[in-house]
């Protein structure tokens, strides 16, 4: 690690980041272990989107297991890739559907967080658009072998836009998300500010009233809570047509509509994600992939989680050849197992490092008290059930500031007051959940959790450590 030179901004966001408990927007290619079959199994996925399907992917596991994680290093890998992404938490202000806008609500977090390669903090949508038809232009002035001023770019260039919104028409609201696109260049031509930033209103689905709308662009409809999931089918086959390999939603957070205290709107947010479920996994939608994070919980309840809703249940249980000890990612669902620990052990490793290059320092632990760490971090009281990667991380991270600004400490007394707490208790739905249930998917703990002091040298002899 210590000859690989991140930069000061990565090294910035990954401490800090990981210090509170959440996941960094960048560097995660740089402290990620584990998880090969469920990024292979995603990777497939986004070549299918890639050559025109769509894909659908539940991924579920305890808070802390690493959703959040695996969501973000997927999103930026596919940015990197020619997708275009857009990410959005579910919270009571933002679901699927909902009687006072929620749907429309998470369009709108969707679009603001609209991401390229070359725009990856969001607020893609203008340049992206402007990037397509400054490609239109260049292409028709090297084509015609014409000047930049030519009058005859701009009829060509309408042209063209025609041709690839033309496509889109037959599509549900596809009439007039073409007509609003044409608008947008139209401002851009005629040096019409307030025609193209009432396009992208209309696009960002900005708009209250369809009066207001016909007033300004001349289109009869708006982006609402009912139709907003049409019109990201639209954006998905709209970006393949650009030069772009498709869209992905990456929407997390999905126990807030299992939170949802009224049946009636609970159901209908989980008929609504039926209704995105069956459109990609049936080939209703073209270049689109949506890939939601949720709690065991949130699935599996039968009396509120999906479960709950016949339909769903009987396409996302486990079928009846499944078994704690089979592996199956090509199904809708991806259930996170807990980290093993020699994978919590090369993630310290990182973190170590990391946190060295960052504050300028020679490396001070050693790999026995990094093993050492985790033999203190998993035989706490309760961590059975309730230590996750996050909370390893977090204590990991403390321990490693704490050593830094305070020269009088030592790694020994440290580790002494962390053996002596217990696992934090999490207040969360899963805590319902069967210890049965919990041990199917977290099989052994793996060496280190019964090693003493004496066999720490085995077992870095056996990895190579």
């Amino acid at each position: 690690m210590n000859d690989v030179k991140i930069p000061k901004r990565v090294t910035t966001a990954l401490v800090n980041s990981f210090a509170a408990g959440v996941v960094p927007r960048i560097g995660l290619e740089h402290i990620a272990v584990g998880r090969k079959y469920e990024i292979e199994s995603i990777l497939r996925e986004l070549d299918n989107v890639a050559d025109g399907g769509a894909a659908f992917k539940l991924i579920t596991g305890r808070y802390g297991s690493g959703k959040s994680f695996l969501l973000q290093m997927v999103r930026n890998y596919a940015m990197d890739r020619g997708f275009i992404v857009a990410d959005g938490d579910l919270s009571p202000e933002r679901r699927l559907t909902g009687a006072k806008g929620q749907g429309l609500a998470t369009y709108r977090e969707l679009m603001t967080n609209l991401s390229t390669r070359t725009r990856p903090d969001g607020g893609a949508l203008e340049s992206m658009l402007q990037k397509w038809i400054s490609t239109l232009q260049q292409q028709v002035m090297e084509e015609q072998r014409v000047p930049a001023d030519d009058p005859t770019i701009g009829i060509e260039v309408q042209r063209r836009i025609h041709a690839v919104t033309a496509e889109m028409e037959g599509w549900v609201h596809g009439f007039d998300f073409a007509k609003v696109l044409s608008a947008y260049w139209q401002g851009i031509r005629l040096n019409e500010d307030a025609l193209k930033q009432s396009a992208l209103r209309w696009l960002r689905g900005e708009y209250q009233t369809r009066t207001e709308a016909k007033r300004e662009l001349n289109v009869s409809v708006i982006i609402d809570d009912d139709g907003w999931y049409d019109y990201m089918k639209l954006w998905a086959e709209f970006a393949a047509r650009i030069g772009y390999k498709g869209l992905l939603l990456f929407i997390d957070e999905g126990v807030n509509l299992y939170k949802i205290s009224n049946s009636v709107s609970r159901q209908s947010n989980y008929e609504k994600l039926l209704t995105i479920f069956n459109d990609t996994m049936q080939g209703k939608a073209g270049h689109l992939g949506v890939f939601v994070g949720g709690t065991p919980q949130f699935v599996e309840d039968p009396r509120r989680g999906l479960y709950s809703y016949e339909a769903l249940r009987s396409r996302l249980a486990e079928s009846r050849f499944a078994a704690s000890s089979t592996k199956n990612f090509a199904g809708p669902v991806i259930r996170l197992e807990m980290l093993s620990h020699e994978e919590i052990l090369l993630m310290l490793q990182k973190l170590r490092d990391i946190h060295s290059q960052h504050y300028k320092y020679d490396i001070v632990l050693e790999q026995q008290q990094l093993v050492a760490f985790m033999q203190t971090a998993v035989g706490r009281l309760g961590a059975d059930e309730l230590l996750t990667p996050r909370e390893v991380v977090r204590d990991f991270v403390d321990l490693l500031n704490t050593l830094h600004f305070n020269e009088e400490l030592s790694f020994d007394m440290l580790l002494g007051e962390l053996a002596a707490t217990p696992a934090p208790a999490i207040s969360t739905p899963e805590q319902a959940s069967s210890p049965a249930r919990a041990n199917a998917t977290n099989p052994a703990r793996g060496p280190i959790a019964s090693a003493q002091p004496d066999e720490v040298d085995d077992f870095l002899a056996e990895f190579d450590l």
